[in-house]
């Protein structure tokens, strides 16, 4: 986590770098686009990975919804926040702030001291490619990780077909300007500290699997506006509130089973687990930009829409059809061979 916010600090670096000395480029942009989606991935699959090794496996989920909580604010602040210190002090400064967010970044990570940190002694190091393989063969043959990674891969594929026409959808066909977008991202941003807040009481009342189900069927059915939407304030807002809802439920869905998975699964595999999904989602969002444009290409922007809002029920089918629809309560916490972890 250090590591990836000192290189990503010195990678954004580059870019008023580069403008001060005149060489400033595309694919310069380009190159540091590219370096820093690898980075921020690297540093959530650490971050999310270390969050079982530093809390009781009881109060996992608790956790998870603060850290949600916690991402939704930073998404809140940083879409309003950094366009107003773009406008205050220009591009060039904001992305000099930007860098020393990271470093601040990198503080925070470095304060977790190494004895606040349980790790399960595993012997040997093990290597790349043989973590990697083990990793994935744990989530694929487990009967419950496997039909929540692949729901989680199916929403991730249906998402960014429909991520990659939203913005476009807002500007050009619906007429708003950038001032609506920025308002459509904020609220929608906000309903994440709502799904955050109400998880635990939500789950507590009505089990994961119907939280879970729940929401990935709330996601679904939000996407239908932005389908049907017309040029108009009322519209823009229609959209802002089902993206709010959308994102509560989808926050509340997420956290419950990440919860799940990380209760689930023995510690000396929380790390290989965690980075086969994020390598699974992340991987797919790339091919489902290429089908959201080969669909606009062939028929229209709709379309992709609407294929992607429809495959948003995918997931849903995955879990009814999974043992994941008949858990009423949040796993047992397994049993800790080493001390007490840091509450």
């Amino acid at each position: 986590m250090v590591g990836t916010d000192l290189a990503a600090a010195a990678v954004v670096a580059v870019v008023p770098v580069c403008w001060a000395a005149g060489v400033l480029s595309v694919p310069i942009l380009y190159t540091v686009a590219l370096l820093l989606g690898t980075l921020t991935v690297l540093h959530q699959a650490a971050s999310i990975a270390i969050v079982p090794e530093l809390v009781d496996r009881a109060q996992m989920h608790q956790a998870n919804a603060r850290i949600a909580s916690a991402f939704s604010l930073a998404d809140t602040a940083g879409a309003y926040g950094g366009a107003f210190v773009v406008g205050l002090v220009g591009a060039v400064r904001a992305l000099w702030l930007d860098a020393l967010s990271y470093l601040v970044s990198a503080w925070c990570a470095w304060r977790i001291r190494p004895s606040a940190v349980r790790r399960e002694k595993t012997g040997q190091p093990v290597r790349m490619l043989a973590g990697i393989r083990e990793g994935l063969s744990y989530v694929m043959r487990d009967p419950i990780q496997r039909p929540m990674v692949l729901s989680l891969v199916c929403h991730a594929y249906a998402d960014g077909i429909v991520v990659t026409y939203f913005a476009y959808t807002l500007l050009k066909r619906l007429g708003a300007d950038s001032t609506g977008l920025g308002l459509v991202m904020g609220v929608t941003a906000v309903g994440g500290l709502v799904g955050a807040a109400l998880a635990t009481r939500l789950v507590d009342r009505y089990g994961p699997a119907r939280v879970i189900l729940a929401g990935l069927l709330a996601y679904a059915i939000c996407g239908v506006p932005l389908l049907l939407a017309r040029p108009g304030l009322v519209w823009l807002g229609v959209i802002a509130l089902a993206g709010a809802v959308r994102t509560a439920a989808a926050v509340a869905a997420g956290t419950t089973q990440r919860s799940i998975r990380q209760q689930l699964c023995p510690p000396e595999l929380q790390s290989r687990a965690q980075q086969t999904s994020v390598w699974l989602v992340t991987g797919l969002r790339t091919a489902a930009a290429l089908t959201a444009g080969g669909l606009a290409a062939a028929f229209s922007v709709h379309t992709a829409l609407l294929v992607g809002t429809m495959l948003h029920l995918v997931p849903a089918g995955l879990l009814w059809a999974s043992p994941v629809r008949r858990m009423t309560a949040m796993p047992a916490p397994s049993p800790v061979k080493d001390g007490p972890r840091v509450p």
